[in-house]
């Protein structure tokens, strides 16, 4: 690839130092995504700028006038702190002709809204969870036609947010207790599902026509506290002495056969391709007891640090962190928006 002009969006509070010398992990971990994508994009030799973004897009507008990107690298999670404004940032890229890696507006759209995506799922016959939403501002019924337990999060933030052992709920009380909370705390509308006993896994997905799907990455729960539930709690997911504690590590899926491997893969490309994702994405699965593989929600741009799932997968199939970084953005540079037509 030739040596291109790089603008990297991040979220403000999240640039990085010029040197990490002298920091711990644990201070690195906020900005690690935005340290290790700007590392790669200097050894790939490509002129990068970063741009800090907080609540307005004028300081992107300037460098987009002034640096004249060839490509736009997005790493904002959410605009006004609030996660479904994601999908926004990127159609002004498109308004503004500005060519940039990660998923199009329509897919981050469809995949952030986790009921909309579960119905546009069951159009296409792809197992998911049965759910239920409860806006904020209206009281909290019962879901007769679900089965409990269920599972409670918000209906678009990211990250699991709110995501803890509560979210797990086996009541009428449980569940109105914890939509309220979700409510009062995350302040988004709550979807409830039905829980998926069971084995956890992701598998992370390249591409905008053509695909290339990850291996199957199992989540492995070694040392849970008894009666706790394997559960991606943001906990889990966030807090590295809590993830030593109960044994946490990731993986190439154990004990799966060739063909439930490749079922999942497959149904991986389908959500994909369903949900009209580009550029790069991770999806979430959860395989009962029975065998049976089911779709807990898709998740365009996923966390890029060089030690988490999807890279650590892309460096299993062969691709190496630099090589990855590069794929994703030959994979912007190709994708076509509407204004190219």
């Amino acid at each position: 690839m030739k040596r291109l002009r790089v603008l990297v969006l991040m979220h403000r509070e999240l640039v990085p130092p010029e040197s990490v010398e002298g920091l711990s992990q644990e201070q690195i971990d906020p900005w690690r995504m935005e340290h290790d994508v700007l590392g790669a994009l200097q050894r790939l030799g490509h002129e990068v700028r970063g741009v800090g973004v907080k609540d307005e897009l004028a300081p992107v507008r300037e460098a987009l006038a002034e640096f004249r990107p060839h490509l736009t690298f997005n790493l904002l999670m959410h605009f006004h702190d609030a996660g479904v404004y994601d999908s926004a940032v990127v159609s002004w890229l498109e308004l503004m002709k500005a060519p940039y890696t990660g998923c199009n507006p329509r897919g981050m759209l469809l995949a952030g809204d986790k009921a909309l995506s579960k119905k546009v799922l069951a159009y296409h016959r792809i197992r998911a969870p049965r759910f239920a939403v409860f806006p904020r501002g209206r009281g909290v019924r019962a879901a007769p036609k679900l089965r409990f337990p269920l599972f409670v999060k918000s209906a678009s933030e990211h990250a699991s947010t709110g995501i803890s052992q509560a979210s797990l709920v086996r009541d009428v009380d449980a569940l109105r207790e914890r939509v309220e909370f979700v409510h009062r705390n995350v302040g988004t509308a709550a979807i409830a599902e039905e829980y998926v006993e069971g084995r956890e896994f992701t598998v992370g997905v390249l591409g905008n026509r053509r695909l290339t799907v990850l291996p199957v990455w199992e989540w492995f729960f070694e040392d849970l506290p008894e009666g706790a539930a394997a559960i991606a709690t943001s906990r889990v997911k966030w807090d590295r002495a809590y993830q030593r504690k109960i044994g946490l590590r990731t993986g190439p899926a154990g004990e799966l056969c060739a063909g439930k491997l490749e079922e999942i893969q497959r149904t991986a490309k389908r959500v994909y391709r369903a949900l009209e994702l580009s550029g790069y994405a991770r999806v979430d699965f959860r395989m009962d007891g029975s065998g049976q593989v089911w779709v807990l929600e898709a998740n365009p741009n996923p966390d890029l640090c060089q030690e988490e799932d999807f890279s650590v997968s892309a460096r299993a199939a062969g691709l190496e962190y630099d090589g990855l970084v590069a794929r994703i953005l030959s994979l912007g540079r190709a994708y076509e928006p509407a204004w190219m037509g």
